[in-house]
């Protein structure tokens, strides 16, 4: 039996199924007068007047009432305008109830399988040549871990990287909603643009590893290319979302302006001498489906006095204290494949962040492909080994992690994390002045 939002998403879609579409959809009516008039259905169908008598069941009512409208008093396109305003306001607000549910635990929303369900979310990258020419390419695999998703694109036949300059990453929705049937791609889809990377120079970004077959390199937020060594062609695009305001994001922008957040109001710091208290820190190191670490860290503080060159610091892992360090479990590497090859990058994954403040709100979240690189002989006060670190760095904030290659049981253990919150970050979420 559907429930009330499936309901809520179905209504319109069976009025439209009744109107019987000419075989072409909604872009084959014959000319600005037939295709005003096929839209003044589709809206009608959909949306009815609130009437007392009226029954959402005629169909034939629906289309007769339609006579009432004018279409000489709108100008070409209104009707479809706001049948789309109306649709995504109607999805938006289904959406919002599924999300609404938070876990206390991690302070992001418990049903974001659900809602990516409901909605018929999908996502799709945009590659765009210099001279304009543009390739719109769905996602191939999907898979969703416990605070973020990754998504693959590969065994394509990718334009050469020389000709590109920009790649879009984009959310798509269908307009049109059938709650029982699986989402088409072939009907109308809505956009919403996630971010926009440059490729014009794309060899010159940060490169994070590589194996016999390929190179890999990391572009801000959350994206992984791929590029064959031999060739130095697109060989996987790989993007990683975090689940704080993934639905948001990935359907409520349009095709070129990104979701912008709502303001966000200052909560008042009753104690802005003491610092930070009272933080949460979820961590995950992944890939493929194999987590090599996920941590959780309450009542993470910091004192007023931990400024520096613009960032506060929380040490989250201290490397004094032997009874917080901890190992990675596995053999860590970021996996990789594409429709004739696969393989495992060594000492590469995907880190997921969620930092919640205080009152358990999501501070800042990301979820970004991060390596592992060498450092000198750790001077560990219990041990001795080969130092590794792992950095991340965004507009709010870095992460940094040390860790130590312990030989006799073949496995790296963390002994130092530590967090860095830009200042201007902080004074803007609480209204302070530090």
């Amino acid at each position: 039996m559907a429930t009330g939002r499936g309901r809520l998403l179905q209504q319109h879609w069976r009025g439209l199924q009744a109107l019987r579409l000419p075989p072409g959809g909604v872009g084959a009516a014959p000319g600005p007068a037939g295709f005003s008039f096929l839209w003044i259905r589709i809206y009608s169908a959909a949306f009815p007047p609130k009437r007392s008598n009226w029954k959402v069941n005629s169909v034939e009512k629906t289309a007769g009432s339609v006579n009432v409208l004018s279409v000489k008093d709108k100008e070409a396109g209104y009707w479809k305008k706001e049948y789309i305003a109306k649709q995504r306001a109607r999805v938006r607000a289904a959406l919002a109830q599924v999300l609404k549910p938070v876990n206390p635990y991690t302070g992001l929303p418990v049903k974001t399988k659900e809602a990516v369900r409901i909605s018929g979310l999908g996502w799709v990258i945009i590659l765009r040549e210099k001279n304009g020419k543009e390739y719109i390419m769905e996602h191939i695999d999907l898979s969703i871990n416990d605070s973020s998703v990754t998504i693959m694109w590969y065994g394509k036949p990718w334009p050469r990287l020389a000709t590109l300059s920009t790649l879009d990453l984009c959310g798509v929705t269908p307009v049109f909603m059938d709650q029982s049937k699986t989402p088409s791609k072939n009907g109308p889809r809505w956009h919403s643009l996630i971010a926009k990377y440059n490729l014009s120079n794309l060899t010159e970004s940060t490169m994070i590893g590589g194996d016999r077959l390929l190179r890999i390199f990391c572009l801000c937020p959350g994206l992984l290319v791929g590029l064959w060594k031999r060739e130095e062609e697109l060989a996987f695009v790989m993007a990683n979302l975090h689940f704080h305001q993934l639905v948001e994001k990935s359907t409520l922008g349009s095709a070129t302006v990104p979701y912008e957040l709502p303001p966000h109001t200052p909560l008042l710091d009753d104690n802005p001498e003491y610092g930070l208290h009272g933080y949460q820190l979820h961590i995950d190191m992944h890939s493929g489906g194999i987590f090599y670490l996920c941590g959780t860290f309450r009542n993470l503080l910091t004192k007023k006095g931990y400024i520096e060159d613009g960032y506060v610091k929380i040490v989250v892992i201290s490397f004094k204290n032997n009874t917080e360090h901890l190992p990675l479990i596995g053999k860590v590497g970021l996996s990789w494949r594409t429709d004739i090859f696969d393989g495992c990058i060594k000492s590469c994954s995907i880190m997921d962040i969620t930092l919640l403040d205080e009152y358990g709100k999501p501070f800042w979240c990301f979820s970004s492909p991060v390596c592992m690189r060498a450092l000198g002989p750790s001077d560990g006060p219990s041990f001795l080994g080969q130092t590794s670190c792992v950095d991340y760095v965004d507009s709010e904030g870095k992460v940094h992690v040390e860790l130590v290659w312990i030989k006799e049981t073949e496995e790296y253990f963390i002994v130092s994390l530590v967090l860095y919150l830009r200042v201007a970050k902080i004074n803007h979420w609480f209204g302070t002045a530090y």
